[in-house]
């Protein structure tokens, strides 16, 4: 008798078997049917209902998926022996109760119990997002998650190109971007969504250029306006996650207040020559909700304290550094990991490399976050523009 069909016979002296009926009945009841099988197995069918985990991965992902120790435990392979390897190791991080399907899938199938085909990546995006299958936190339910995802983006300009591209090289499948604007030569600075060539082309053709080359399976959705009141519950209503990225606040107001009426997180972020700060507002959040733009800024400021980054200037590279953690927000919350920038504000100081964070607080008298009354969008485009010198 070799060494592996030595170990799996003291194996199956230790580890308690059931059979697939057994199983399933256990299962019912509240137990949890573990695949441990490889993608392409369990590509061709699993029991309906069972938690997929490549075996090579159970132990970093077990207490994630199933944090209570004494649940019970069963677990399966193709034909019953990777399962008991899989529920000894089980055993040794200390849940309770696990037995193996002896038999595995196919004797699961042969019985005629149910049988689902689950929904998994393809040869090609487990070849492009391998890195994040990875990660225990993201894994192929993640990377699933992200391709069903939507988001808006508000400017293909300094912030919307790296919080763009760093998103479609996640893999968030549906990416809309909004923007009235076309390519200038001062835009390539820090826009690194566009390309000398394309001076004078629309911004939203040339960003969905860029980001179809980077991943050609991505639905890039163009939105070629300027948003207003009348428009802007149309361009929100399909997107899971608005992220703003201009640098004018009549369009701060209106995406903040959009966004509070429609319930969406706003991943906010804005820059001042070397300074930059990014946050998340989300008053909607079922647990510990934050604030909105308006409980931090009520109302605009006056025209001659609120430059463009075309008054003011800015540091070329600093919209990347703020546009990535616009990216990496979005992406925490898409895949509902971590903790959000909700409630805080995360600042950034290039000229001193120092980052920093403020806690912000909602206000209950706010009028649009803090009441059931939704007041209406309100135009600032006329109080809010700062007269600019034409050379």
């Amino acid at each position: 008798m070799s060494a592996s069909q030595k170990r799996l016979a003291a194996l199956r002296e230790s580890v308690g078997e059931v059979d697939p009926l057994e199983a399933l009945e256990l299962q019912q009841r509240g137990a949890r049917l573990i695949d441990v099988r490889e993608p392409d197995e369990v590509a061709a069918g699993s029991p309906e209902g069972a938690l997929r985990i490549v075996r090579g991965f159970l132990e970093l992902r077990i207490e994630q998926a199933v944090a209570d120790t004494e649940t019970p435990l069963l677990v399966l392979c193709a034909g019953g022996a990777r399962s008991l390897f899989a529920a000894d190791d089980l055993e040794r991080l200390g849940y309770t109760d696990v037995r193996s399907v002896a038999g595995g899938f196919r004797e699961w199938k042969n019985a005629g119990l149910p049988v689902e085909v689950p929904r998994t990546l393809d040869a090609e995006q487990r070849e492009r997002y391998g890195r994040h299958l990875s990660v225990p936190e993201v894994g192929e339910e993640g990377q699933l998650r992200l391709l069903d995802s939507k988001v808006l983006l508000i400017g293909a300009g300094g912030l919307g190109s790296p919080t763009a591209l760093y998103l479609a090289a996640a893999g968030v499948g549906t990416l809309g971007i909004v923007d009235d604007d076309v390519v200038d030569r001062s835009n390539l600075q820090r826009q690194i969504l566009h390309t000398d060539a394309r001076v004078g082309r629309s911004k939203v053709a040339s960003a969905r250029e860029t980001l179809l080359a980077l991943n050609p399976s991505l639905d890039v959705r163009g939105h070629e306006t300027r948003l207003d009141r009348h428009n802007v519950e149309e361009v929100f209503g399909g997107y899971d996650v608005i992220v703003d990225g201009t640098d004018n606040f009549p369009t701060r107001y209106l995406i903040n207040d959009a966004c509070v009426k429609l319930q969406k997180p706003n991943v906010h972020g804005s820059i001042f020559r070397f300074e930059g700060q990014v946050t998340v507002f989300w008053p909607s959040r079922e647990a510990d909700p934050g604030p909105c733009y308006r409980c931090l800024y009520p109302e605009p400021p006056p025209a001659e304290l609120a430059p463009s980054c075309a008054d003011a200037g800015v540091l070329g590279v600093l919209p990347g550094v703020i546009g990535v953690m616009q990216a990496v927000e979005t992406i925490k919350l898409l895949l509902g990991i971590g903790e959000p920038l909700v409630g805080k504000l995360l600042q950034y100081d290039a000229l001193q490399a120092e980052f920093y964070s403020l806690r912000v607080e909602r206000d209950p008298g706010c009028a649009y976050c803090g009441s059931e009354h939704f007041p209406g969008y309100v135009d600032y485009a006329q109080s809010c523009a700062a007269p600019v010198a034409v050379p």
